[in-house]
């Protein structure tokens, strides 16, 4: 009994031990740099923002896993002051899928941030079924976009024509850099 009673007692130590080091561990251990915050542009002239846009680029995502190409939004101003969304794409079949889809601004009329939500109406008393539409970078001719949400796991790179400037594109992507977006993952959509 006497032999039993130290191993378990030693167990008891070594498990203190263990403990404790892996706390002091923890403790020290350089924590992971918080990037900062997502920002937006100053302002959004949702008038002005209205009509068709053409997605150039994105970070892949499960909801648009069936479009190959052809990927496009049309925002229409609505009198209660929100916004109808159409998105559109080509699948590999070569059929078309639209989800209509509504925008709110969240905030002052000029706010560059939208929830948006492709539900049907009656779900949207839920909070998951809206998701941030930030407006993160708009050319003053508002011909080329990048839109994004707060945690960076979403990026939409979005321009008037079916193709973007290149140098105007290049810029784009160093102001992205800038705000910590990892550009290396967006993925070109083909227009077809």
């Amino acid at each position: 009994m006497l032999m039993n009673r130290s191993r378990w007692l030693m167990v008891l130590v070594l498990t203190a031990l263990s403990l404790t080091s892996l706390k002091l561990a923890a403790q020290t251990s350089p924590s992971p740099q918080a990037l900062p915050a997502v920002t937006t542009i100053a302002s959004l002239d949702v008038p002005r923002y209205m009509g068709t846009w053409y997605e150039i680029a994105k970070f892949p995502n499960r909801f648009q896993a069936k479009c190959v190409a052809n990927t496009r939004a049309r925002y229409l101003a609505q009198t209660d002051g929100s916004v109808q969304v159409l998105n559109s794409c080509t699948t590999a079949d070569g059929s078309t899928i639209d989800a209509l889809g509504k925008a709110i601004q969240v905030g002052a009329t000029t706010s560059p941030k939208l929830q948006v939500r492709f539900a049907p109406a009656w779900l949207s008393w839920l909070p998951m079924v809206w998701g941030d539409y930030w407006v993160i970078d708009l050319d003053a001719d508002y011909q080329l976009a990048a839109v994004s949400d707060a945690k960076r796991e979403y990026l939409w790179v979005l321009s008037r024509t079916p193709q973007a400037n290149a140098k105007a594109y290049d810029a784009l992507l160093d102001r992205l850099k800038a705000q910590h977006f990892d550009v290396k993952n967006l993925e070109p959509t083909p227009q077809r």
